[in-house]
């Protein structure tokens, strides 16, 4: 019976250790600084997506009303992965009975945060998040069998063959939607025939800019987020499309024609802009599951415009915060 289904989201995507350096400001090359702090902490997009996507779903600190899966690996040595990123995880209502302990090293990242802005500078090693069962399709498909996921989320932090695998997979078919967040962009790009019929694209403004060349429709001059979007509705048959500007806000586009800009949401400050997309990510994504759940399908999603809005405050919360998974709110908090 429509509405009886409990929404379930599979994200499938790295995970990491982050290494935070605190500066004033970046050095110059050969140039060095006294920063102001270190530190470590439970990182990597897929990881940061999933515990969006948990934190999201929790509409009281007691009660969960979506499914959260994590589909990724770590390094079977590494000693952060059951002090920081599985707590961080699981303490966010994220499953991570399906996450590979690999021979090689988890994934990390070096990020230096500028103090004055709070704008980040990122150095990613990827590790077992391009070993094991990342590399590729099937493993991953096998994990995904008890899961049968309304959602999966995507980056691109994971091998290339396997996102472009896994996309051409669940957009064949009626299978679970795709929500995916080409970050970073791949050097080879997506191909056309991969991205046909993604159920919702997300980009920022770099991203959407390289996306376009690999659909067959560069960007001349200044971005025009209507034109873009259409681009992908056109040629790609992508039904949601969300494009994130920063403090000017998020245009959001469908095939069925709503469109609009949700103004951004001004803060006090800004401390630290990690995780702000993927916190915008895995609150849309929560926004599409618990809609697929009641049998309605992405054409029916009246409230895109309420579900971005809310994405939006989510992201804004996360900028006044320092860090990466332990920065992004819960729903009750919003």
């Amino acid at each position: 019976m429509a509405g009886t289904k409990t929404p379930q989201i599979s994200i499938i995507g790295s995970l990491n250790i982050d290494f935070v350096t605190t500066t004033p400001r970046c050095p110059a090359p050969g140039e060095t600084l006294t920063a102001t702090s270190l530190s470590v902490s439970a990182g990597g997009k897929g990881g940061n997506q999933a515990v969006a996507c948990g934190r999201s779903s929790f509409t009281s600190k007691s009660t969960q009303d979506v499914s959260v899966s994590m589909i990724g690996a770590v390094g079977a040595e590494d000693p952060y992965y059951d002090s920081l990123l599985k707590p961080a995880l699981e303490n966010s209502g994220v499953n991570t009975t399906a996450i590979e302990k690999s021979k090689t090293q988890t994934g990390s990242a070096s990020i230096i945060v500028e103090e004055i802005n709070g704008e980040n500078r990122i150095l990613f090693v990827p590790g077992a998040n391009h070993a094991g069962m990342m590399t590729g399709v099937a493993p991953i498909l096998s994990a995904l069998e008890n899961a049968q996921p309304d959602v999966v989320v995507l980056q691109g932090e994971i091998p290339r063959s396997t996102t472009i695998g896994l996309l051409e997979h669940f957009n064949a078919g009626d299978k679970a939607q795709v929500v995916f967040n080409p970050a970073p962009v791949f050097p080879d790009g997506i191909p056309l025939s991969a991205l046909q019929r993604t159920g919702v694209l997300i980009m920022n403004e770099t991203e959407v800019v390289q996306m376009t060349e690999f659909i067959g429709n560069s960007i001349e001059g200044e971005l025009v987020p209507e034109k873009a979007a259409q681009a992908f509705h056109d040629r790609a048959g992508v039904e949601i499309v969300l494009i994130t500007l920063g403090a000017q806000g998020v245009y959001y586009s469908t095939r069925s024609g709503k469109r609009g800009l949700v103004p951004g949401v001004k803060v006090a400050k800004v401390l630290d802009t990690t995780a702000a997309g993927d916190t915008f990510v895995g609150y849309f994504a929560t926004a599409v599951a618990r809609l697929l759940a009641t049998g309605k399908s992405l054409e029916a999603f009246d409230d895109v415009q309420v579900a971005v809005e809310k994405a939006n405050a989510a992201a804004a919360m996360c900028v006044q915060r320092q860090g990466a998974m332990q920065s992004i709110p819960f729903a009750y908090d919003l």
